[in-house]
């Protein structure tokens, strides 16, 4: 039985789903040249990975002659929120809350962070 298909993003998927983000679309080749060259992937690599992401429901592509043309299906928007909902879920136990006290408590907060935090509650409530 092959492995169960994450709904969330590798590293790898992450790094074409970028590319993909800020061109709108691309061939592999495309995708590949615009990719930061370390690490370095070869173009079989990426095309695995684009083909991964259409399964999964990222990504969709038209024919464009003889080469394929891949865009994104999912905004990046929303991508961080399933990938939050994810972390939030699985190590935090549906808790926000334990989430973001964990943050703070790894790292603390700058005093511009801090007010920006504020202000993001405050406009919370109101609503």
């Amino acid at each position: 039985m092959p492995p169960r298909q994450s709904a969330t993003l590798t590293g790898a998927e992450l790094r074409i789903m970028d590319v993909l983000w800020q061109r709108g679309s691309g061939t592999v080749q495309q995708v590949l040249d615009a990719l930061p060259p370390k690490p370095a992937l070869a173009y079989n690599s990426v095309l695995t990975t684009v083909r991964v992401l259409e399964k999964k429901g990222f990504v969709k592509h038209i024919k464009d002659g003889r080469a394929h043309v891949y865009a994104p299906l999912i905004e990046q928007k929303d991508a961080k929120r399933s990938e939050i909902r994810h972390l939030v879920s699985r190590f935090f136990k549906n808790s926000h809350e334990q989430l973001v006290l964990n943050i703070l408590e790894e790292r603390g907060l700058d005093p511009e962070e801090l007010n920006r935090l504020r202000q993001m509650l405050e406009r919370s409530e109101k609503k």
